[in-house]
């Protein structure tokens, strides 16, 4: 039986040997990634003492990342995904262990202008293959399940990253928190060598530009003639816009309004994360007893309920706490997201859809880091919280009059 166990049971996935390698190794990246997004935002705000200064790198971050997904789904449906994967973990690997090399020299605040944007680019490419690659891991009935258990997993990880990137931060320097990251993307791509996928589709042999751009056309038109996934893609754009810039607000919330040091900012980052975990193991069985909907438009507004007491309150135990509210809601409607757009969409077209959607909806995220990062320097976290945190909400109500209440 496919995927399932003599007795007719299905097996669990950690049993599969390639899932359990996938999900072993992105893990491993993920943890890493931790490292990153403590040492990067501190370090910038540790030359330049500017909230603003941290969101301009994520907005131009965020540029990169959307420039690149316009195209980063035909790359995937025409090449071998794996393959692919493993470019991309050799790639990011590169990358940022070109900071603490460059560092040995003193600091060199504008090659993170360099290697954040080209590091998004690449990463994008793997997001993209990543979402694709995961229906030729397991069968579709299990595509939910999968998800939640890479997310959750993820988000262990992403609760030890902070910690102990605070550590090493403090005592080693923030380079050599980000020489961190760049090995577990080094330790991934070995990983993911002895990755097999089902279902791999063959590189299409066209190459001019008019094909290119019809089999681009090919992915959007699929996804503007789905309901649920056109709503979608405009509800998220709005929903990116006011939130894509708050992990700065709240790093920035947490060291100069509050008076936190490194490690505190990594307890917080890590507390957080335990958020993520119980979302992504309560996505499953959230969306099978209430449908995709009310799950979607329910966390959506628990999200923008806690970004909005982040702002209300200088209690750092409260901060995390309702930090990890927002990212356990953020968990359960991206999971139900991706897992829908990967249950609907042909094997064929997903690296194409996967990209007009994300292209799409994070078009306007890089704005909004600029802005919400602008704004909290200018007019206060509190501010800044309760708008974005009251758009949240709204936008999930403009969902209970879109398809995505009845997907």
């Amino acid at each position: 039986m496919k995927n399932g166990s003599p007795a007719g049971e299905p097996q669990a996935l950690w049993r599969d040997r390639h899932f359990a390698v996938f999900w072993s190794a992105q893990t491993l990246s993920v943890l890493g990634d931790g490292f990153a997004s403590v040492a990067v935002p501190l370090l910038v705000l540790q030359l330049t003492g500017s909230v603003a200064l941290m969101g301009l790198l994520t907005a131009a971050a965020g540029v990169a990342a959307v420039v690149t997904a316009i195209f980063a789904g035909v790359l995937v449906d025409r090449s071998d995904r794996r393959r692919l994967l493993i470019g991309c973990d050799v790639a990011r690997a590169l990358l940022f262990a070109t900071v603490p090399v460059a560092w040995l020299w003193g600091p060199q605040l504008w090659l993170l202008y360099l290697v954040l944007p080209a590091s998004a680019a690449v990463g994008m490419v793997f997001r993209v293959a990543y979402v694709a690659a995961v229906p030729g891991l397991v069968d579709v009935e299990r595509i939910t399940e999968a998800n939640g258990k890479l997310s959750a997993s993820y988000a262990v990880a992403a609760i030890g990253g902070p910690l102990l990137a605070g550590v090493v931060a403090a005592a080693f320097g923030y380079s050599a928190a980000i020489a961190v990251n760049a090995a577990s993307f080094a330790v991934s791509a070995a990983a993911l060598v002895v990755v097999r996928l089902r279902q791999e589709r063959l590189a299409r042999t066209a190459t001019t530009l008019a094909h290119l751009r019809d089999e681009l056309w090919d992915g959007a038109r699929f996804l503007w003639r789905h309901p649920v996934l056109r709503s979608l893609t405009w509800l998220l754009s709005a929903f990116l816009f006011l939130t894509y810039g708050l992990d700065d607000v709240l790093i920035y919330h947490v060291r100069d309004n509050l008076g936190g040091s490194e490690q505190t900012v990594g307890l917080v980052l890590g507390v957080a994360a335990v958020g993520t975990v119980l979302g992504s193991l309560g996505v499953a069985p959230l969306r099978r007893r209430f449908g995709f909907g009310a799950t979607w438009s329910g966390s959506t507004a628990l999200a923008g309920l806690a970004v909005a007491g982040v702002g209300a309150t200088r209690s750092l135990p409260a901060v995390a706490s309702l930090a990890a509210v927002y990212l356990g809601g953020l968990a359960v409607g991206a999971i139900c997201s991706l897992s829908l757009r990967q249950e609907v969409t042909p094997n064929h077209l997903l690296g194409r859809v996967t990209s007009v959607f994300w292209a799409t909806h994070y078009a306007l995220g890089p704005v909004g880091a600029a802005v919400i990062t602008w704004g909290a320097e200018a007019y206060g976290v509190a501010l800044v919280c309760a708008l974005a945190g009251g758009g949240c909400v709204l936008v999930a109500l403009a969902a209970l009059a879109t398809p995505v209440a009845r997907g």
